[in-house]
């Protein structure tokens, strides 16, 4: 599969930021195996035990260590920059900042000092248009970023594209979906409630969610780096259509033969018991067990338009919402994250 998307010659030297995390393993792992030479940036504390089969050269440190990026950066001709904060709520703006501002900028002044670099691929977050007033939402829709993660990828955004334009830099700027699928847990609590005889959904809104699976991702990745309309160009990534979450919980509960019922629940007190735990806990630098932005998911719908990743990269996402879902829920079962529900 990757030797037919990854169009770069093997042997050619990559840097991959974030290698160690979800996306970032899977996309380094199909580096590897497109031949490419491979090194990744990650910070002390990263296990990389899980790639000592590989033959990936390691650079220690954070993203926005300006020494670690300058020595990681000598001789490539891509990047894939991939890395991304924590999202806690008890992280703070100059934590978001560093992470998503200050490693594009040291990653974007090494680029422009190498004359045989190819291509900067930039992984932002479709956050940046934040809730779709009238979905579903495009690449041109209004940003709207709702937290200092979305702030932070967006202002990265918007400082690439401003340094592009004065030294010529060849990028292209990724937004994922929602993104799934084995190796993940962001769902796995989604998951479980499914599972559960009572599934409660926060609000009256339609509460749509737009996923990607890390496969078709990654696979845009590729696809992006030596594709020439996507220069300079900012694309969301994600599956043909989203999915509300009440069919994701209908999905699942289905799968593992189970019954679950969904009841509504009004937002409002939720929003003031999150403001109070995150009141509580932010002092204390204790993570939250529920805080507004959980709480607000409820209330949007992130929907969008992936025709220009259809035109612009020519891809087709290669799994269903129903098959991902299926096969992350699998997967988390064997993992030993989730039990198998007994049949009623």
């Amino acid at each position: 599969m990757t030797e037919s998307l990854c169009k770069i010659p093997p042997g050619t030297p990559v840097l991959v930021t974030g290698a160690t995390g979800f996306t970032g393993s899977v996309l380094t792992r199909k580096l590897v195996d497109a031949g490419l030479k491979v090194a990744a940036v990650a910070r002390a504390s990263s296990n990389i035990e899980p790639f000592k089969d590989l033959p990936i050269e390691w650079f220690r440190g954070d993203v926005f260590d300006e020494s670690t990026i300058r020595a990681a950066m000598q001789g490539r001709h891509y990047v894939f920059h991939v890395a991304a904060a924590f999202r806690e709520a008890k992280g703070g703006y100059q934590d978001y900042w560093n992470v998503h501002v200050r490693s594009t900028q040291l990653i974007a002044e090494e680029v422009v000092k190498n004359p045989d670099f190819q291509r900067l691929i930039h992984v932002s977050t479709f956050g940046v248009h934040g809730h779709v007033e009238n979905p579903p939402g495009t690449e041109e829709s209004p940003y709207a970023p709702g937290d200092d993660y979305q702030r932070t990828k967006l202002e990265a955004e918007e400082w690439l594209r401003e340094f592009a334009a004065r030294h010529d830099l060849n990028y292209t700027i990724m937004r994922p979906a929602a993104i799934y699928g084995p190796g993940d847990r962001r769902l796995l609590k989604l998951f479980k409630m499914a599972t559960r005889p009572i599934f409660p959904l926060l609000g009256k809104g339609r509460c749509m969610y737009h996923l990607v699976h890390v496969d078709d991702l990654t696979n845009c990745f590729l696809i992006a780096a030596t594709e020439p309309a996507a220069r300079g160009e900012a694309v969301i990534c994600g599956g043909d259509e989203p999915i509300p979450v009440a069919e994701i919980a209908r999905i699942v509960s289905e799968h593992f033969k189970v019954k679950t019922r969904i009841v509504r629940l009004p937002i409002g007190p939720f929003f003031l018991l999150g403001d109070l735990c995150e009141a509580v806990c932010k002092p204390l630098k204790i993570e939250p067990p529920i805080y507004r932005r959980r709480v607000a998911f409820y209330s949007k719908d992130r929907e969008f338009d992936v025709s220009k990743m259809h035109r612009v990269l020519r891809y087709q996402p290669r799994h269903s919402n129903r098959d991902g879902l299926i096969e992350t829920g699998d997967w988390y079962v064997a993992q030993g994250w989730m039990k198998r529900p007994r049949a009623d």
